[in-house]
Formats: structure tokens, sequence, C-alpha cells
């Protein structure tokens, strides 16, 4: 903690405000979303389909539209599309706690993940302009206070959800609110110089698809981003399966510890990983160690009943948070280095519109990982053998890191020349 503090005060105001405004983010945004699902079918009493259709419109109106967000922060300038990400998640956060009809409730869910689209990659362009030669540790200290806010806004939230969720659809609405103001007098507006191509919109799109080091890195991270939503996926499930009729409780600890390892190593992981390697060498042993973290579940005694005694809670949770630890470790050790990889690779030209498209490349992975780990656990748990999940998972995390060794080794990673880091005032 005191490396993170001490690294906070390193940078300038402007990186500072990015890094509690991120905070801020997340602590509204985990303080609402874990339990919409409950409110809308427990609350509303709406089907399960009409569920899924108000969640999937969130999603698909942030991954399916990063490229668009990370295109007009390159046009347009940073603030002014960060600040209009955060007003649209007040309108959205507003109306999810005081609408009750479907329509309204998509819109709702719509605005709110248009929002993420259009403030992450101007954020993290913005954040990359901003620390120039230091991105990789301003990165580093962004993901300790990006995953402090994934902590500590599901607690806010259970705390809130006790009197009401409208309460906390407000509370969440008013935190994106006081955000746009503080940015609208605080937050310098800052756009690259060559920020954008001069052909139009679909000149810059062709510029970045014809990034073709860029894209194959895209690819190739898509196994670390599946290996990283199993916090949300394999990992609860097994602690259900794990902790007979306190899966809950267990599944909160593990977010816990996953947050702790990240606030509290994320700069001494860095520092030490940055010492010894290459950034692509980070990366390749960052994702082989994400791989790893599923090894230890291939240690499996079997639930542990309610009543039973320490030793079995033990036997059967110690493989659990372990791989849960070391999940965190390689998450920690993979991102900052993978964030200055995107800007190396795009040349410092264009960043905003190249993050767009990594992260809907990221997405589709994700979902489509998703569906596969899915399947895979239902059918090795009906054959009797749930150890091959984890198995498929160690084989995702070896061939992720392969595929990333084999474009450093052919050097298609290296660096492309950067402009000069300026920024201007639009």
């Amino acid at each position: 903690m005191k490396s993170l503090a001490a690294q906070f005060r390193s940078f300038n105001g402007c990186i500072r405000l990015l890094m509690a405004q991120q905070f801020t983010i997340n602590t509204a945004f985990y303080m609402l979303m874990p339990y919409l699902a409950v409110h809308l079918s427990g609350g509303l009493g709406m089907a399960a389909w009409a569920v899924g259709l108000v969640l999937g419109v969130r999603n698909f109106s942030q991954q399916g539209m990063f490229l668009v967000g990370g295109t007009l922060a390159d046009r347009l300038g940073y603030k002014p599309v960060i600040m209009a990400g955060c007003v649209l998640r007040t309108i959205g956060f507003g109306l999810l706690g005081f609408v009750n009809s479907l329509p309204a409730l998509v819109l709702a869910s719509a605005a709110t993940g248009f929002a993420g689209a259009l403030f992450n990659p101007a954020v993290r362009a913005y954040l990359a302009q901003e620390a120039g030669k230091r991105r990789v540790e301003a990165f580093a200290a962004f993901n300790a206070f990006y995953q402090a806010g994934m902590f500590v806004g599901p607690l806010v939230g259970l705390a809130l959800l006790a009197v009401d969720f409208r309460l906390s659809c407000s509370v969440a609405a008013v935190l994106f609110l006081v955000l746009t103001l503080i940015q609208l007098r605080m937050l310098p507006a800052r756009r690259a110089t060559t920020s954008a191509e001069t052909g139009g919109v679909l000149a810059d799109w062709r510029t970045v698809l014809a990034n073709r080091p860029f894209l194959l890195f895209a690819l190739a991270m898509i196994g670390s981003y599946v290996l990283s939503f199993q916090m949300y996926l394999a990992l609860p499930l097994q602690a259900h399966r794990a902790a007979s009729g306190q899966g809950d409780a267990v599944t909160t600890a593990l977010f816990a510890l996953s947050a702790a390892v990240a606030v509290a190593g994320q700069m001494k992981i860095t520092a030490w990983a940055r010492a010894r390697w290459s950034s692509q060498r980070a990366i390749v042993y960052g994702i082989a160690l994400m791989g790893a973290a599923f090894l230890p579940l291939l240690i499996d005694a079997g639930p542990a009943a309610r009543d039973a005694g320490p030793p079995a809670w033990i036997t059967a949770l110690v493989p659990l948070f372990a791989a849960v630890a070391l999940l965190g470790l390689g998450t920690a050790m993979v991102y900052p280095f993978e964030m200055d990889t995107v800007v190396s690779l795009a040349g410092g030209r264009l960043v905003a519109t190249h993050y767009g498209l990594y992260n809907t490349v990221a997405g589709l992975g994700i979902t489509l990982g998703n569906l596969t780990t899915g399947a895979i656990w239902d059918a090795a748990h009906q054959l009797g053998h749930p150890e091959l999940t984890w198995w498929a998972l160690v084989a995702t995390g070896a061939f992720c890191a392969g595929c990333v060794g084999v474009l450093a080794r052919s050097g298609r990673l290296v660096a492309q020349p950067e402009p000069e880091l300026t920024a201007v005032t639009p």
C-alpha cells in the first residue's frame, strides 16, 4: 500500500484524477450491477428472458460500441467523451431504479453500456498520453485503483440494498453526476496532435485494421481475458460446489482476495517483472501463470458438508483460494505491460481507437470463451470428471502464452515509432 501511495503521489494531478475517477466509476458500477438481475426478477417479477434481454443489451451496447467510443475520443478529444460517458451513466443508473416497463429498462441498460464504451478507451488513451515514458507504472497504479473499486462497490451496494434498490441506483447516479462536475472543473482538455487521420472515420478504422501486429496481438490475448473472467464463472461455480450452502460467502471472499492481491501487490509485481524481463516476456510469463492458476483445483477432495470440521473445509477451499491468488498475480503481471504494448503497436497514433477495437475483440472472445467453458463444465460433470474444466483452462493459458511468445520472437511486437507526446487543448 505504501508503494501504491508513493507512486500515486509521484504522478501529476491529471493522472491522479484519472485514477481516483476510475476507482469511483468502478465503485458506482459494482454497487449496482451485481444485484440488477435479482431486482429485475424478484423485485419487478420479470421473466427470465426479459432479464436476459436487459442484461444482454447492456453488454452488447458496451462491447459492440467500444470502437465507436475510441474513435470519438480520438476525433473530439478525451475530456468531452469521458464526460459524455459519465452523463449517460448518471441517466442510465437513475432510470434503472425508477422505471418498471421493459422498453424503459432496455433503454436505461443501453445507456449504461454505451457509457462504458465511451469513457473506457478515452480514459486509457488519456492516461497513456499523460504518463509518457512512465506508461507501465501509470497503468500498474491504475489497475490497483480499478480493482479496489471492484471490491468496494459490491460491499457498499449490499449495505444500500438493505434499505432499497432505488437507493443504490440513486447513490450510483449521484456519484457519476459528481464525477461529471469534477471533470468539467478540473480535468484538462487533452488531445494528441496526431489523434486522427484526415480522411474521416472510415480512414481511421482502415488504419487500425491494417495494423497487422496489433490485430495479431489482440487475437493472441483473448485467452488471457477468458482466464481472468473465470472469476465470474467457473470459480464461483466451484465455490458453490465445494462449500455446501456457503457458496455466496466463499465467492465474496474470493473477490476480496483477488482485489487485495492487486491493491497490495500491483506496484511491487510490476517493478519486479520490469527489472528482470522485457514487456513481452512479462506478458508471456504472466499469462502462463494465469493458466497455471487452475492447477491447484485438480486437487479435488469433494464438497465440504455444512457441519464438517475445519480440516474438511480447509481441504475443500485451499485449492480454490490458491487458484484465485495465482490468477490475481498473473493478471497483475500482465495488465500494465499489455496496455503499454497496445500503445507501442499503435505507434502513439489513434490510441483510443486501437483501445476500442482491442476491447471489442476481448469482449467477443470472453463471450465465446464463456460459452465454451460452460459447455465443458456441464459435460465434465456429467462424465464424472470435473477436472477436465481445469485442464481446459490450463491449456488455454499455455496456448495464449505460446501465441504471444511466437509473436514476440518473430519481431511482430516491436514498438512502432511514436510522435512527440505533446498534448494540445482543443
